[in-house]
C-alpha cells in the first residue's frame, strides 16, 4: 500500500472535516514503523506502515497523556484517533506537531551533557506509575522483556558474522546477559531511544517522540544508545546518572549487540543495508571494547 499525501487527504477529509482546509505534506524521513505527514502548521498524522505496528496507536492514545506530566521533556500529544477504512485498514493518529531537529541531524556540541539529559528523561520515565500499563510483549516487539527472547536470531547472526567480527567476545557479552534474571519491579520504558527519536533545540534535548514500542517492563532496552551514539565520556556520564545495576547494563549491552549483529548480518530490512551494516560493525566493536 502506498502511503502518500492523497491517502491522508481522503482520510482526514472523511473523518475530521474540521481540518479539511489544512495542507498536507509528507515528512521526510518519515520513520520506519509509521509514515508521518504534516497537517497544517500545528498537527501531524501518523499511519502505521504495516499491520504489526497498528497496536501502538491505541497504546499511545491511552498512555501518552498519563506519562506526559511526569517527564522533563516534551512528548507527543494525541489529538485524535482515526478509524480503519476499506482503503486503509488500520487505526491511525493525529498528534500535535513538535518543533525540533532530530539528534541524528543536529550539531550537539556537548555530547556528555546531552547524554545526561537522556538519562534524566529515562530516570523520570521509570518513575511514572506503571500500574495497569502495557506489559512487554508483541506490541513492544518484546522490548522490556528479557533479551533472551531473541536468542535464536543472535545465534544465527553469530554464524553469519564468523570472520567479520570477534564472535568469541560477542558470544561472551550475550551469554553474560542470558544468565541475568528480571527481579526488579517493571517500570515504564520507551523501547526505541535512538537519535532519530530525540529532538533537539540549540543542541539540547527538547522532546522524545515515537512511543510505539513503549511499555512496562525491564528498562535495559533503553540503554542501547550508550553504544550506538555516545562516546566513552558521554557513556560514562549516562551510566552514572541512571539508577540501574550491572545486570541491567549487561542486558542493555545485549540489546545493543542483538540489533547491531542483526543489521551487520543483513537481516533487518534496513533502508540502506550496506551503509547500515558498516555502521553496525562499528557499534559492535564499541560494545565489545566496552564490555567487562
Amino acid at each position: 500500500m502506498e502511503l502518500n499525501d492523497a491517502l491522508v487527504r481522503r482520510l482526514v477529509d472523511a473523518q475530521f472535516p474540521q481540518w479539511a482546509h489544512l495542507p498536507i505534506r509528507q515528512v521526510v524521513p518519515g520513520g520506519w514503523d509509521n509514515r508521518t505527514f504534516r497537517l497544517g502548521e500545528d498537527l501531524l498524522v501518523r499511519l502505521p506502515s504495516a499491520d504489526g505496528y497498528a497496536a501502538a496507536v491505541a497504546k499511545e492514545q491511552r498512555w501518552l497523556p498519563v506519562i506526559a506530566p511526569s517527564v522533563p521533556f516534551e512528548i507527543p500529544r494525541p489529538v485524535a484517533q482515526g478509524a480503519p477504512t476499506p482503503e486503509f485498514g488500520r487505526p491511525w493518529s493525529v498528534y500535535g506537531w513538535i518543533d525540533g531537529v532530530p539528534s541524528s541531524e543536529a550539531a550537539i556540541g556537548d555530547l556528555t551533557g546531552f547524554a545526561r539529559e537522556v538519562a534524566h528523561f529515562l530516570t523520570e520515565l521509570a518513575r511514572v506509575d506503571a500500574t495497569g500499563g502495557p506489559l512487554a510483549g508483541s506490541h513492544s516487539f518484546h522490548r522490556g522483556a528479557h533479551p533472551r527472547f531473541y536468542d535464536d536470531e543472535v545465534q544465527r547472526s553469530l554464524v553469519v558474522l564468523g570472520g567479520a567480527i570477534d564472535t568469541v567476545a560477542a558470544r561472551r557479552v550475550w551469554d553474560d546477559a542470558l544468565i541475568t534474571e528480571l527481579t526488579a519491579p517493571p517500570v515504564w520504558f520507551h523501547g526505541d531511544i535512538a537519535p532519530g527519536n530525540l529532538l533537539t533545540r540549540e543542541g539540547c534535548l527538547s522532546a522524545v517522540i515515537d512511543f510505539g514500542t513503549s511499555g512496562v517492563g525491564d528498562p535495559a532496552c533503553d540503554l542501547a544508545i550508550a553504544w550506538t551514539m555516545f562516546d566513552d565520556d558521554a557513556r560514562s556520564a549516562f551510566r552514572a546518572d541512571l539508577p540501574w545495576d550491572d545486570e541491567v547494563w549487561a542486558r542493555g549491552r545485549a540489546w545493543a549487540l542483538w540489533k547491531a549483529m542483526l543489521v551487520a548480518a543483513g537481516d533487518s530490512g534496513s533502508h540502506d543495508p550496506e551503509a547500515e551494516a558498516r555502521s553496525a560493525r562499528e557499534v559492535i566493536e564499541r560494545i565489545l571494547a566496552d564490555a567487562p
